[in-house]
């Protein structure tokens, strides 16, 4: 019988290493539970590769009962959290449900994308959060050239090959700049297409690209995208989405079939389901990472409102890497409420270490320690750290990366995500990813 029992909802960044970190520290007889949507983590920093048919789909997800071997596996999402009782019910992948006690439970759930009240947006818009989102986009860039290809109307081929980014923060900068090179590529491989202009347009309220980032980071990132002429609006956002085109704030409008949706993340829908305090969406935690007024409960990750010890006043960004370092620390101090109650529990705090971002080819930003780099020297740092942060299938990565420097990567249609698949609305619980 297990003395505990710790279930972890999410198997995001935080979840996946809380879970990880609890393996190494507790007890056996300490029962680890992961209810997750998938039975995989989704390494999310390298979807825009993906997405540009740089990596294959099972590079970026690893493998959860192969990396956690002493945690219990539960697939399904979570819709019920009775706190008085401390039990979750989920509703599982075939329509069955399950229901489960426990001692502590660790909440992290993650993000969904964010939408805004633009007409048109949720019907005609393609999200970017997910693995099914990513397949998704690969396959509909491709069948838009290949369509582009097959038709003699100047004005179709046109509006096919234009895209248009909305969000120039890292998504949305990567998701540009990969999509570039990637629709150049396949367009060498269409005759039809040879004289016929590739369009990338990024869009931004916001006054310059990768806002949150440092500005050298951000000039390098403008610099590479205005090189390979990608349309860099920055103060312009869309005012309606059509069918064929999206309307610009500025009154312009641009004729599309292709408009991706970077604006940025919410904390997932599960947060307000459930009676805690909230602030800016994220349920409010203290430095421990723990629920004020609930011992037993913890949270991390985008859905936690993280205060930054670093930065008084403020709470941590919903950043990968605040999430894998929060997972750490909740499931230590998860373990210490067990042995002690509390009493060796240590408060979260951690200074950015910089930011790289890959924008395809060898171009690439970042600032390791805070250093500014760029070109190969910035290729270097940023894929070196890819390939020390991904759990598992490094060498596969690392081959693809080799490969792609001198094979063009193979372009066709999978087909395997259909567009109601991956609805960009995801105010229902069971779109969770």
């Amino acid at each position: 019988m297990p003395t505990a029992r710790i279930v972890i909802v999410g198997g995001g960044f935080a979840g996946y290493y809380a879970a990880k970190t609890l393996e190494k520290i507790a007890d056996p007889a300490v029962e680890i539970v992961l209810i997750n949507t998938t039975d995989y983590f989704l390494y999310l920093p390298l979807l825009p590769e993906v997405a540009a048919g740089v990596l294959e789909p099972r590079r970026v997800c690893v493998s959860l009962p192969k990396q956690l071997p002493r945690t219990r596996l539960e697939l399904g999402t979570v819709d019920v959290i009775d706190l008085p009782g401390r039990r979750v019910s989920w509703l599982g992948p075939e329509g069955d449900r399950g229901e489960l006690g426990y001692d502590r439970l660790i909440l992290a759930a993650g993000s969904v994308n964010r939408l805004l009240p633009i007409p048109g947006i949720a019907e005609n818009a393609h999200g970017f959060r997910s693995l099914s989102e990513a397949l998704y986009l690969r396959d509909h860039i491709t069948r838009q050239l290949e369509l582009a290809a097959a038709t003699d109307d100047q004005q179709e081929r046109d509006e096919r090959c234009t895209f248009v980014v909305v969000g120039a923060g890292y998504t949305g900068t990567e998701v540009a700049a990969q999509g570039q090179l990637f629709t150049e590529r396949l367009a060498k491989q269409l005759p039809a297409l040879a004289r016929q202009r590739m369009r990338w347009m990024i869009l931004d309220t916001a006054k310059r690209v990768l806002p949150e980032l440092d500005q050298r980071l951000s000039d390098t990132a403008d610099r590479v995208l205005r090189q390979r002429q990608v349309e860099v609006r920055m103060g312009q956002s869309v005012e309606e989405a059509m069918t064929n085109c999206v309307r610009l704030t500025t009154g312009e409008e641009v004729r599309t079939r292709s408009l991706i949706w970077c604006v940025g993340v919410r904390p997932d829908p599960l947060v307000g389901s459930v009676e805690l305090k909230t602030e800016r969406g994220r349920l409010v935690v203290d430095e421990y990472l723990t629920v004020p007024g609930h011992p037993e409960v913890f949270a991390a990750g985008d859905c936690a409102a993280v205060p930054d010890l670093t930065r008084p006043g403020q709470l941590t960004g919903m950043t990968a890497q605040h999430a894998q370092r929060q997972g750490k620390r909740v499931a230590r101090n998860v373990f210490a409420s067990l042995r002690s109650g509390g009493a060796t529990r240590k408060p979260y705090r951690h200074h950015d270490l910089g930011f790289v971002v890959d924008l395809g080819g060898r171009a690439a930003a970042a600032n390791p320690l805070n250093i500014p780099l760029s070109g190969v020297p910035a290729k270097t740092v940023t894929r070196g750290y890819h390939l020390l942060s991904l759990p598992g299938s490094r060498i596969r990565t690392a081959n693809d990366w080799a490969l792609n420097t001198v094979l063009p990567p193979q372009a066709v249609q999978l087909g395997l995500v259909r567009s109601a698949a991956v609805p960009l609305d995801s105010d229902e619980l069971p779109a969770r990813r």
